[in-house]
């Protein structure tokens, strides 16, 4: 129990976390109701909310930049998640989260290249949506001390809630 007023940040987590939970808990009755019930890991994974952090981190890397999935895991106040980051972005919606595309394909690994095996589909579809955006990749490797996201003192204050 905690002794002491709460500040702006812990009131807002309570309501986040609050939110999410009657919002699970209505969208299993409507499903109880109508029978229709969605997959547990679809179900699981939009109702997450480190899921919704770690989204919302990879929405605000901008246009032309990379992170790591450690990286992101920091930004969206869960360290040492990496490996949850990569899980995250295998359960984005197809249409995105909060009517806004998630661009999963500016997240590497920390030795700056891409983590599917070179030459699968989807290492040449991520390869080739960097490339669109002026990001160079060279084999596998984009160079991070050019490429990689560091955001400025108002995007940590302002534009990312964690």
């Amino acid at each position: 129990m905690i002794n002491r007023p709460l500040n702006n940040a812990e009131l807002t987590k309570i309501f986040h976390i609050n939110t999410i939970y009657w919002l699970q808990i209505m969208f299993e009755k409507s499903a109880g109701q109508t029978g229709r019930k969605e997959p547990g890991d679809a179900k699981q994974a939009l109702f997450n909310p480190h899921y919704l952090r770690i989204w919302q981190t990879v929405q605000a890397i901008p246009q032309g930049k990379v992170a790591c999935y450690g990286q992101v895991a920091d930004l969206a106040g869960l360290p040492g998640r990496a490996r949850m980051v990569g899980k995250a972005l295998g359960k984005v919606p197809d249409d995105g989260w909060r009517n806004a595309d998630v661009p999963w394909y500016r997240v590497i690994n920390s030795q700056g290249k891409i983590s599917f095996v070179p030459g699968s589909e989807q290492f040449e579809r991520q390869k080739q949506q960097l490339q669109d955006e002026q990001v160079v990749v060279i084999g596998q490797r984009i160079e991070l001390k050019q490429f990689q996201w560091q955001p400025d003192l108002n995007e940590l204050l302002y534009r990312l809630e964690y």
